[in-house]
């Protein structure tokens, strides 16, 4: 006998749906254009070395910060979409409030401008925010993945295999030499948009069939 809850009621807004689906993904694209612009206005950035954070600091961090503010808007996005086609009970909803708070860390990480300038002014969180990336990256996928599954096992297979290499990857970070900083980080950055893009397409899918 199949555990799958009851099923979930006709979509009653398909548009909507796919409205915040494409939001999702742009605030990928946001990320990811950010990250790729910003090192061509930070003098002597090295690619492998520097972080990510490195270009939310300084002259040039308006670039960045718009970036990661979009990028939180595509995680917002994915959380309201996820509320919107609710597919499994209280794991589905559990990852539904991750994503939103998945928003506002990253709102805060671009808001402080705590990043790699030796920032001590006042308390710095900067790494509090970090694990606490850390953490919800690596629930959210794993809590979707059975209500993903009821409709698209291959979405389903796919966010699984990003949360177990995000689980595996993540915690490296912490333990490499500052050399490697860069590269790896944008790495880990990838997995992390990687997930969310593959949620809002199958949420553009199920707007199709809505």
């Amino acid at each position: 006998m199949s555990d799958r809850p009851d099923p979930a009621p006709a979509l009653q807004e398909p548009g909507l749906l796919r409205f915040l689906a494409w939001t999702g993904l742009l605030g990928c694209a946001a990320l990811g254009l950010g990250t790729l612009i910003a090192p061509f206005f930070v003098p002597d950035y090295d690619w492998v070395a520097d972080t990510i954070s490195d270009l939310a600091a300084g002259e040039s961090e308006l670039i960045m910060d718009i970036a990661l503010y979009g990028f939180a808007a595509g995680l917002l996005a994915t959380a309201l979409a996820a509320a919107h086609a609710h597919l499994d009970g209280r794991r589905w909803s559990a990852a539904t409030v991750i994503w939103a708070l998945l928003a506002a860390l990253v709102i805060v990480v671009g808001a402080r401008n705590e990043y790699g300038d030796a920032d001590q002014d006042g308390v710095v969180i900067h790494i509090y925010l970090v694990y606490g990336l850390g953490v919800l990256f690596a629930a959210a996928p794993f809590l979707m993945a059975r209500g993903v599954g009821w409709d698209a096992p291959g979405a389903s297979r796919l966010l699984i295999a990003l949360g177990l290499l995000w689980v595996l990857a993540a915690p490296v970070f912490f333990f490499l030499p500052t050399g490697l900083d860069g590269l790896y980080e944008r790495a880990l950055g990838a997995i992390a948009a990687a997930m969310v893009v593959v949620l809002n397409l199958f949420f553009l899918r199920r707007a199709r069939s809505g």
